[in-house]
C-alpha cells in the first residue's frame, strides 16, 4: 500500500568549493604541482600568471604570497569538523583516516620477469617445457620467490592453459628456472634462497660451513643462538664470524636487487613543503613554492562571459548553453585558485605555530628538546579545528638545518619524570636509542635493564613500557641484537 508522509531532515553537504579546500589542504607540495598541471589542462578558464585584476569577481591576491590573502568568504573550519577523526587518534599517535602515503611510479628498462623470460629464450627447449617454464616464471613474485607448490601449479595449469603435466615434470622445470640469474630466484623460502646462492659461490671452507648452518642450524641462526652453532659444528667464535660474514653478503630478496631497476617498483621522492631559516636563533618559516605556478582566470573567458551576460535578450539555446559552460569553467577556476590560497595560508599558520611551540628543538636539533605536543595544542594556538591540524600534518615535510622531518615527527605524548615535570615520549625514546646504540653487543640490554637505565635517569617507566618504546623504534629484542 502506498503511503504519503512528511519528513523533516537536517543535512549538511559540502559544496564544490569546500571540497576543493579540503583536498588541497591534504596534498603535499610534489602532488600539488601535478594537481595544478592537471587542472590547467582540464579547465581552459584557468591559466598560469599573476592576477592583477581588481574586479570584484576576480581573485586579486597572489596565492604564492606566503602571508596569504584575507578572504572573508572562506573559513577552513567551516568545512572540517572534529568528528572526522576519532578522539583516540588525536591523542595517541596523531594519525588520521585521511593519511596519504602515495608513491610516484616509474620504470626503466627491462622488468624482472622480462629478464627471466629473456633467459628462457636462450635455452633450446621443447614447446611443452617452454610453456611450463613460462608458467613457473609467471608465478614468481617480485622478490624472486616461487611461493606455490608444484602440485598446485600442476592442477591450475590444466584449467588455465589446458596443459597436462606431472609433479615430477613441474619439479624438473623449477630446478631449471632456479639456474637463472639472479642467484636464488625460484626459491620457496628464505632458507632455500640463501642456500641456492651459496651453491653458486666458490666452495671455500666458510661457504661450506655456511651451507651447513643454513641447512641444519637455520632456526638457531635466525634466533642468534650462536653458542649452539659453535658447539654443534665444533668451531670457535672467530671462525663463526667469518661464516656469518659470508651469509650476510647474500641477498634475501634477489628479485628486488637485479640491475637496480629491475622491478617496476615505486620511488618516494620527498620534497619539503616548508623551509625553516635560522638567523641567529630568529626562526622564519617559508612555504616551498618554487615549482608552484601563480594562477589566474583566463581573461578571454572573463570577457566572453561579460559579453554574454550583457546581451541576455534574444539569445538562442546554443548561446545560453555556451554561457552556462563558460560560467561553470570560470567558477571552477576560481574555486581552485581560492582553495590553493586557503591551503597556503592554513599550512603556513599551522607550521609557524609548531615551530614556535618547539622553538628550542629547531634551534638545537636535539630530540631531548622536543616538548610534549598533541594536535589540540596547535589547534588552540591557531584557532583552527583539530582535524584541520591533522590534515596539515599528514604527508608534509619541513627542511631544517638538521635535515628534513615529517611534520608529524614533532607531535608526541607526554609523561611525568621523577621531578614532576612533563616530558615528551620522544625524549625518552631518544635516550632509549642512545642506550641501545652504546650497549655491549656481546651482552645487549634486555627490557628490564633498559627500564632500569631510564629509571636511573629519572624516567620511571615499567618494563612493558620500555618494550613498547623499543618496538616503536623498530629495535629487536636483546637476543636478536647479540653479536659474536
Amino acid at each position: 500500500m502506498l503511503k504519503q508522509q512528511l519528513q523533516q531532515k537536517l543535512q549538511q553537504k559540502l559544496s564544490p568549493a569546500q571540497i576543493q579546500v579540503i583536498k588541497m589542504l591534504e596534498v603535499p607540495t610534489l602532488e600539488l604541482e601535478e594537481r595544478i598541471r592537471q587542472e590547467i589542462e582540464e579547465n581552459p578558464a584557468l591559466e598560469e600568471g599573476a592576477d592583477n585584476e581588481t574586479d570584484e569577481e576576480d581573485f586579486d591576491d597572489d596565492f604564492g604570497n606566503e602571508d596569504g590573502g584575507n578572504n572573508d568568504d572562506f573559513d577552513i573550519d567551516d568545512y572540517v569538523a572534529d568528528d572526522d577523526i576519532p578522539d583516540y587518534k588525536l591523542k595517541a599517535n596523531n594519525t588520521s583516516k585521511d593519511d596519504k602515503h602515495e608513491d610516484i611510479p616509474f620504470s626503466i628498462g627491462m622488468t624482472f620477469h622480462e629478464y627471466l623470460i629473456d633467459q628462457l629464450g636462450l635455452l633450446n627447449l621443447k614447446e611443452a617445457d617452454r610453456l611450463l617454464a613460462e608458467y613457473i616464471i609467471g608465478n614468481i613474485d617480485d622478490e624472486g620467490y616461487l611461493r606455490r607448490t608444484p602440485e598446485s601449479m600442476v592442477d591450475d595449469i590444466v584449467f588455465q592453459a589446458g596443459i597436462q603435466t606431472t609433479d615430477a615434470e613441474m619439479n624438473r622445470i623449477i630446478k631449471l628456472v632456479r639456474n637463472f640469474d639472479p642467484a636464488g630466484v625460484g626459491a620457496v623460502n628464505l632458507q632455500e634462497c640463501l642456500i641456492l646462492q651459496l651453491e653458486r659461490k666458490t666452495q671455500t671452507t666458510e661457504v661450506k660451513l655456511a651451507k651447513i648452518i643454513l641447512s641444519d642450524f637455520f632456526d638457531e641462526f635466525s634466533k642468534k643462538h650462536y653458542d649452539k652453532i659453535t658447539r654443534g659444528l665444533n668451531i670457535d667464535d672467530e671462525q663463526l664470524k667469518k661464516v656469518i660474514a659470508e651469509i650476510v653478503k647474500l641477498n634475501p630478496k634477489p628479485g628486488n636487487a637485479w640491475g637496480g631497476n629491475l622491478l617496476e617498483k615505486s620511488m618516494t621522492t620527498i620534497v619539503p613543503d616548508f623551509i625553516l631559516e635560522n638567523d641567529e636563533n630568529q626562526l622564519t618559516v617559508h612555504l616551498n613554492n618554487s615549482n608552484v605556478p601563480e594562477l589566474r582566470v583566463n581573461s578571454t573567458y572573463n570577457e566572453m562571459f561579460q559579453e554574454y551576460a550583457t546581451n541576455k535578450s534574444n539569445q538562442s539555446r546554443e548561446q545560453k548553453d555556451a554561457v552556462m559552460f563558460v560560467k561553470q569553467k570560470i567558477d571552477s577556476a576560481r574555486w581552485f585558485i581560492d582553495a590553493i590560497k586557503q591551503r597556503q595560508q592554513t599550512l603556513l599558520t599551522t607550521m609557524m605555530a609548531i615551530v614556535k611551540y618547539q622553538k628550542q628543538f629547531f634551534i638545537e636539533g636535539d630530540d631531548t628538546y622536543l616538548k610534549p605536543m598533541i594536535l589540540k595544542d596547535i589547534a588552540d594556538i591557531t584557532g583552527l579545528d583539530i582535524s584541520t591540524i591533522s590534515r596539515v600534518s599528514n604527508s608534509k615535510y619541513i627542511q631544517t638545518d638538521f635535515g628534513i622531518f615529517p611534520v608529524k615527527y614533532f607531535f608526541s605524548e607526554s609523561m611525568t619524570n621523577d621531578s614532576g615535570e612533563e616530558v615528551s615520549t620522544r625524549e625518552i625514546k631518544k635516550i632509549l636509542q642512545d642506550c641501545i646504540d652504546n650497549e655491549d653487543k656481546h651482552k645487549p640490554l634486555n627490557d628490564d635493564a633498559l627500564a632500569d637505565v631510564l629509571k636511573e635517569k629519572g624516567y620511571i617507566i615499567a618494563r612493558r613500557t620500555a618494550a613498547k618504546y623499543r618496538e616503536q623504534l623498530n629495535i629487536p629484542v636483546a637476543r636478536l641484537r647479540k653479536e659474536i
